[in-house]
Formats: C-alpha cells, sequence, structure tokens
C-alpha cells in the first residue's frame, strides 16, 4: 500500500489538520531548497565539508556493526546482548569511514543517531528550516547502508531526507499484536522492536506478520523529501546509500506536566497483567470509560467545580497528583 503524498501544505493546516488526522503523508521535495540538500547532490565530499562548517568536534552517539549483520542493528541470538558495539565518536571521524568504505562491497555498519542539531551543529537548524515544524529542534541521524527494526515513537515525526535514499514500511498502532514485539527491559536502541526480520520474515514463527504486512504502507523517499509518521505508528527504515543523512524533528502536544503515557503504560503493565481474568475485564471497563473514552461523557453528571482530576487540571493540580502518586509507588 502507498502512502498519501501532498504538496502545497503550510506549517498551520499541517499542524491544524494532517497531525490530528494521525496518518502518514509524503511531502516530496519539501526540503529541496536546503542548502545542506544541495550539498548533498554535490557529493559526499561536499555534504561532509558542508556539515564540518558547523561541526563543534564533540562525540557522539555512534553504533558499529561487523559487515556479517547486513547492516541490520539487532539482538545477539539469545535476545540478551545486541549484534552491535556503541559508543560516541566524533562526525569527522564518522565521515572519514563513510568515505574510505563507500566502495566496498560489504562494510561494517555504521550509525551515528539521534544528534541534537543546536548542540553539536549549531547554524544548520538557522539554514536548514523545516517548512512545517519550524520550532522544532532537528535531530540528525548519519550512517551507512543500515536496516532499523520496526519501534515505534511517542512523538509526532516528520523526517526530511538529506542525503541518500531510506525505504520506510509503516504500520498502525494497531498492528502491535502481528508484528512480534521485543523485550521491553533491553532494547537496541530505546522502543521495543519487531522481531521479524523484513529481508526473510519466518512466518512459521511469526505467522501474524502476514496480517502486518497487508496493513503496511511503504514509500522511499529521495534527497529533499519528506514523511510525516503519525504517533506511536510503527516504522522500519532502511539508508539504501553508502551515505545517508536524516533530519528528523518530534515533538509531542501532550499538556506538559502530566507524566509521561509510557510510564503509566508500564506501571498499567505491572499492576493489571497479573490480574485474573474478570477483574482485568473490570478494569478495561474504567479505562474504556475515564481514559479513552468521551471526556464530557465521563463528568456529564458532574458540577464543574467536583471534576477534580477528570476536568481541567492546574499546574498545582498536577504537581500534587504526581507527587501523590510519587509517594505511592515509592512503597
Amino acid at each position: 500500500m502507498s502512502i498519501v503524498e501532498m504538496n502545497g501544505v503550510d506549517a498551520d493546516r499541517f499542524r491544524e489538520k494532517i497531525v490530528p488526522a494521525s496518518r502518514p503523508v509524503v511531502f516530496r521535495g519539501l526540503v529541496a531548497h536546503w542548502p545542506a540538500v544541495t550539498a548533498a547532490r554535490r557529493g559526499d565530499e561536499a555534504l561532509f565539508a558542508y556539515l564540518a562548517r558547523f561541526d563543534r568536534q564533540e562525540p557522539v552517539g555512534t553504533l558499529i556493526a561487523a559487515p556479517d549483520t547486513g547492516g541490520r542493528f539487532f539482538y545477539d541470538d539469545a535476545l540478551t546482548g545486541f549484534n552491535f558495539q556503541g559508543g560516541r565518536a566524533r562526525l569527522s571521524k564518522s565521515f572519514d569511514f563513510l568515505l574510505a568504505n563507500r566502495e566496498t562491497e560489504r562494510p561494517a555498519a555504521l550509525a551515528a543517531q539521534a544528534i541534537p542539531a543546536d548542540m553539536h551543529l549549531p547554524g544548520f537548524r538557522a539554514e536548514n528550516v523545516s517548512p512545517l515544524t519550524p520550532d522544532v529542534e532537528p535531530l540528525l541521524w548519519l550512517g551507512n547502508r543500515v536496516i532499523v527494526a520496526a519501534h515505534q515513537d511517542p512523538y509526532e515525526n516528520l523526517a526530511c531526507v538529506v542525503a541518500g535514499r531510506r525505504r520506510f514500511t509503516l504500520f498502525p498502532p494497531q498492528a502491535v499484536a502481528d508484528l512480534a514485539i521485543g523485550p521491553f527491559e533491553k532494547t537496541p536502541g530505546g522502543p521495543p522492536i519487531s522481531l521479524v526480520d523484513f529481508d526473510a520474515p519466518d512466518l512459521a514463527r511469526h505467522p501474524r506478520f502476514s496480517q502486518a504486512l497487508a496493513v503496511a504502507e511503504v514509500v522511499e523517499l529521495a534527497p529533499g523529501d519528506a514523511l510525516f509518521i503519525p504517533y506511536l505508528w510503527w516504522h522500519h527504515v532502511r539508508s539504501l546509500e553508502p551515505v545517508n543523512l536524516l533530519a528528523n524533528y518530534w515533538w509531542d502536544s501532550a499538556p506538559a506536566g502530566r507524566g509521561e503515557a509510557m510510564d503509566a503504560f508500564l506501571h498499567a503493565v505491572m499492576a493489571l497483567r497479573a490480574l485474573p481474568a474478570h477483574q482485568r475485564a473490570a478494569w478495561k471497563s474504567a479505562f474504556d470509560h475515564y481514559v479513552f473514552g468521551d471526556p464530557e461523557a465521563a463528568t456529564a453528571h458532574l458540577p464543574g467545580n467536583v471534576h477534580g482530576m477528570l476536568g481541567a487540571l492546574s499546574e498545582d493540580d498536577a504537581r500534587s497528583l504526581r507527587r501523590a502518586l510519587a509517594e505511592k509507588l515509592a512503597l
């Protein structure tokens, strides 16, 4: 299934119409005017010379995987360790490595990930402004031909390709049961990932993956193209060239001070999952009504002055509730 493509979208329409719709959208050529994209089109050396103008020469998070991994950053066979080494290195070292290995048939895989542009390349953002998310700091992702397993992020996400080509395979949040998700406690890069090898899916081991493929949405992006990945949509990412650079923008429109949804989820797993089935069913009704249902329906019978936590919490109210929860969790 292909992803809808749009053009002529401004920041207001993006924020007010596209983001709330929670559907992936491709914007061809959205950032084709960026100086970084222009430099990349002149060649890898030109791109790295452009980035070097801003580089503060401070180490950034960098992963290296052996050639026999095929660039797939993943677990070891026991799912207790990983098939790569992580550390920190200067971007200039990554530039040198990528240039030295771009003609190698099976090089080691390199990925310098989630580099805060304002911290490590001050000035990059000012020259390469996102038309749709101008107030969000970009993160940079540099590497060669690598594969990032399907995962989801608790953010809205605008991904802009600067150099190379990337193929994205997206799944809606509802596909979670079909993607064979790995452990929560130990993950290759933060969020839990799908254990399915997309190049050679083992349907005997992961039979429900065929159902995920039925709802998959796939797109290949070239330099200057952008993709909106909605909140918590699963995405598998493959970098296709010897040198690839992506700038992405993560933001969360949730009210400040309410806590992290993932923390609430993890606590719910701990507190509810082991309950007897009839008790879980009872709590499901409560969650459906108070958490996932119509907020107004849950308080329609109450005077506004006693809505409490079901109403519009002030910062003080939210702080008091967080404090009470922290005290309970500390026991």
